[in-house]
């Protein structure tokens, strides 16, 4: 890692010649939105594809000839690149059609790689072998990587024809699927920029972001999208057409238009794997408007010719571990809550199990707990946790779909210390990543050989971090610095000063530590950072995790205190979530119940606890953030006052983001009453 003083080697001019980016901009549905221009993907200037009009039919069999017969577009090898000027200085751009200097590091010095070359050389590679899996009428289709390109080129032809110009973008509104990715390829294939639109954004959002990415095409899944967009078509001046492909459109309107594709293609992977590896199989769930969802379903699945397997629109509803089940795959990625219901589903299960098969489990899990934790990097097990992953463990990892799962990663957001023990209790090590949109993605990735509990890993290949203004412990904000740096916020010259300093380096806003071998360790936010009345800097995530370790009836603990006299904090409670909406009922979990008849109540709902402030309940957690407060580093660190709400945070309830994150600014106004009262009542 370099001194924090000094300027990385890599900001010296490239030596090789660039093709203008243009690629993308990934917005989070909303008008309070951050815009940005990203340099993970790049495409050709001035080179427009040309597919021929032949039509797939099922069953067809494509050839490599029959591929080249197709495009009359040259190999990327034949294809000349725009140089940028040599003298070309600017790390960053606030300009859709800008061109910026990447950061190119002595230790990753590989050239700059468009996606049409990237994908070119997967269709070399990976032909034959499947790329996309999708369900029709309960049956799994698949998609080979040379009819995955060519629709794809189809579709870039397509955008061309409706008048998709460079450097506008095409909108994406719809549920991950395979036309999802044939439009975002298509889209870089055509000059254009990809702006995705999470399927939960309100007719505004919608306009914003397509307004603000100048959106000559908008792609959408269902009618329910398209009546949106419809709504506010009149005020977006860049949108030349609408394309529906989930749902045909009720009745013939003008500039509406069907992408036509046959799904029914037969398996090309069957008996096809590459000699030296095993293909990667993932399943494909996470909003693809995100970053991490987009870089590594779409893109990265592309680039080791992975299998993506698409889930069912509710996924996140309860069908997404029989998609698991099903896809087997090899690899997973998931948002912290996301493996917290994985883990409360088996708790659920569990509790309702015989005596004998719930003491067989919790023996499993205790005896490989113990032993992942006091040998963490040790191939050689003792003969009792051989035994209990043989035995129980085993079993536990193929009912959930993981039988198969060599490497299951998350990010997004903070995972609690209790769910990470739990799968590590079950054999299953989850792997952090960390970067924002900003960076293209991970900036930092743990891995097998890779990996340190609660760390997000170290510094990926070509890239570089510091920790400035640190304290005493070594804590401060993290810098990064790297070929994966965005190009700019879209159209905001100031909020990109703010960002990138003159070096290049990227000011997350994120704090954190460096231990000595480079391995990083996420404690919060700048913006989190809670300051008090009397000057104290409080980080909240650190006692909101310790709260709901020690109270596993707690769902969500959000602490309060800025500009305050004390601390204080907002408490939901584990409760299920109702099938068809996602959204939390009024029964508490199994778990939840478990806690309540240990401490001597016979609660089952919420409304039970909060309506008659159970005194069992309550005692009992006082007493547990009186033990949060007992190991505190100082008294200005203890919750002092705390409140149940009557409903756990949602999506819906607009607590939560789409990725599960905690919307603070929100809840600090929805529940200002319940706030405010902890501090009135002081002052009497």
């Amino acid at each position: 890692m370099p001194d924090s003083a000094e300027a990385p080697q890599a900001s010296q001019p490239a030596q090789e010649s660039l093709t203008p980016r243009f690629l993308s901009r990934l917005l989070p549905g909303g008008p309070g939105c951050v815009r940005k221009l990203s340099l993970s993907l790049q495409c050709r200037q001035g080179v427009r594809p040309n597919v021929t009009s032949s039509s797939l039919t099922d069953g067809q069999t494509l050839s490599k000839e029959s591929i080249s017969h197709a495009l009359t577009l040259p190999s990327p090898e034949k294809a000349k690149d725009a140089q940028l000027d040599g003298s070309e200085e600017t790390l960053w751009t606030t300009r859709a059609d800008g061109r910026v200097r990447p950061r190119l590091h002595p230790a990753c010095p590989q050239p700059p790689y468009t996606v049409h070359r990237m994908f070119y050389e997967a269709l070399d590679k990976y032909g034959d072998l499947s790329a996309l899996g999708f369900k029709r009428q309960g049956t799994w289709e698949h998609i080979s990587y040379s009819q995955y390109y060519l629709l794809a080129r189809r579709t870039a032809k397509g955008f061309l024809k409706l008048g998709l110009e460079q450097a506008h973008s095409v909108a994406i509104l719809g549920f991950n699927s395979p036309e999802w990715f044939f439009s975002a390829v298509g889209t870089v294939f055509a000059g254009g920029i990809v702006t995705g639109i999470y399927t939960t954004s309100s007719s505004e959002a919608c306009q914003y972001i397509a307004h603000d990415s100048r959106a000559n095409i908008i792609v959408v899944d269902t009618q329910k999208q398209l009546e949106k967009i419809l709504k506010v078509w009149k005020n977006l001046p860049h949108l030349k057409a609408v394309v529906i492909y989930g749902e045909a459109p009720p009745k013939k309107m003008a500039n509406v238009y069907t992408i036509t594709w046959t799904a029914r293609y037969g398996s090309q992977a069957g008996d096809i794997q590459p000699a030296e590896v095993q293909q990667e199989v993932v399943v494909s769930y996470l909003p693809l408007s995100h970053i991490a969802a987009q870089i590594y379903d779409l893109w990265t699945g592309i680039q080791w010719g992975a299998q993506v397997c698409f889930a069912e629109p509710d996924a996140l509803k309860g069908s997404l571990l029989n998609t698991l089940r099903e896809v087997e795959p090899t690899s997973h990625m998931g948002v912290p809550r996301v493996w917290e219901k994985i883990m409360e589903r088996i708790q659920e299960v569990t509790a309702q199990s015989g005596f004998i098969r719930r003491k067989m489990l919790l023996w499993a899990m205790s005896v490989t707990l113990e032993q992942n934790l006091t040998c963490p990097g040790s191939d050689l097990k003792p003969f009792t946790a051989r035994l209990a992953d043989y035995l129980v463990l085993a079993k536990v990892r193929q009912a959930l779909g993981f039988a198969k799962c060599q490497k299951s990663f998350y990010g997004a957001a903070p995972m609690t210390a209790e769910t990470q023990h739990f799968f590590l209790g079950l054999n299953i090590r989850l792997y952090a990543g960390y970067g924002l949109s900003e960076t293209s993605g991970p900036h930092f990735m743990s891995s097998p050989y890779n990996y340190r509990l609660y760390s997000s890993g170290k510094v990926v290949p070509g890239c570089l971090a510091k920790v400035v203004n640190e304290d005493s412990e070594g804590v401060g904000e993290i810098c990064l610095w790297g070929r994966t740096i965005f190009m700019g916020y879209l159209n905001m010259e100031d909020k990109t000063r703010e960002a990138i300093d003159a070096e290049g380096w990227l000011h997350t806003g994120d704090t954190g530590r460096l231990d000595a071998d480079g391995f990083l360790y996420i404690t919060g936010r700048l913006k989190e950072l809670i300051i008090t009345a009397g000057g104290e800097n409080v980080p909240p995530v650190p006692i909101e995790e310790a709260v709901k370790t020690e109270l596993p009836i707690i769902s969500n603990a959000m602490l309060i205190g800025d500009q305050r006299k004390f601390l204080s904090m907002l408490l939901t409670l584990k409760c299920t979530l109702d099938p068809d909406t996602s959204d939390p009922t009024d029964n508490l979990t199994e778990q939840a119940m478990e806690f309540c008849q240990r401490v001597g109540s016979k609660a089952t709902t919420v409304s039970e606890i909060v309506g008659t402030k159970d005194e069992a309940v309550y005692q009992a957690i006082e007493q547990g953030i009186q033990r949060v407060n007992k190991n505190a580093a100082a008294r200005p660190y203890h919750i002092q006052k705390w409140a149940i709400l009557q409903k756990d945070f949602s999506i819906s309830g607009g607590e939560l983001g789409p990725t599960m994150k905690l919307k603070r600014l929100t809840v600090l106004d929805k529940y200002k009453d319940i706030i405010d009262s902890f501090y009135r009542e002081q002052r009497k």
